[in-house]
């Protein structure tokens, strides 16, 4: 099996994942994984596609190049290879951070879970709350190392969030969550 990433930039607008999602289907593409977002009025998406015999990355690229244009959106397509194992074999958790924003609170959260081997599915951060009382959220979705207990890292995170001036708190993941 050939995969490939495509990842696209642009302003925000209507029709852009049917943009880029169109030519995948014309080419018979699958699209394995997918994620898709909107950061500060940017729509930001990544996709992990499977290639079909005959299909190369150039074809691909060139295909989507003309949607990406017209949406003035920036475009990278780039081979990857197999899937490899899932990181971290341990308990899936979501890590919850709310408190005033300042800098450093996404680096100093980070690094903890990194210094721990815990490895980070997938980080959100939003500004939330009325204009004149704003909270910084961040979520993450973890995978813990098997060595490491909940209750340790728990702690670690709640020293964390006392030195930085934040709520943190750490629970098991439930099975719907992606």
């Amino acid at each position: 099996m050939r995969r490939g990433v495509v990842w696209t930039l642009g302003a925000d607008r209507p029709g852009i994942a049917a943009a880029i999602t169109g030519p995948l289907l014309e080419l018979g593409v699958n699209l394995e994984d997918c994620s898709m977002t909107i950061l500060s009025g940017q729509f930001a998406m990544v996709l992990v596609v499977e290639l079909p015999d005959g299909v190369e990355i150039a074809a691909l690229e060139a295909a989507l190049a003309a949607p990406a244009a017209r949406l003035e959106l920036g475009l990278a397509v780039r081979a990857i290879s197999e899937p490899t194992p899932s990181l971290g074999a341990g308990a899936h958790c979501v890590v919850s951070v709310y408190g005033t924003d300042h800098p450093g609170i996404v680096h100093r959260f980070v690094t903890l879970l990194a210094d721990a081997q815990v490895n980070i599915t997938d980080l959100a951060t939003r500004v939330i709350g009325e204009s004149d009382d704003p909270v910084y959220a961040m979520v993450l979705e973890v995978t813990l190392p098997t060595d490491l207990e909940l209750e340790d890292l728990r702690e670690r995170l709640g020293a964390l969030a006392a030195d930085v001036g934040v709520d943190a708190s750490i629970r098991p993941a439930d099975a719907d969550v992606l």
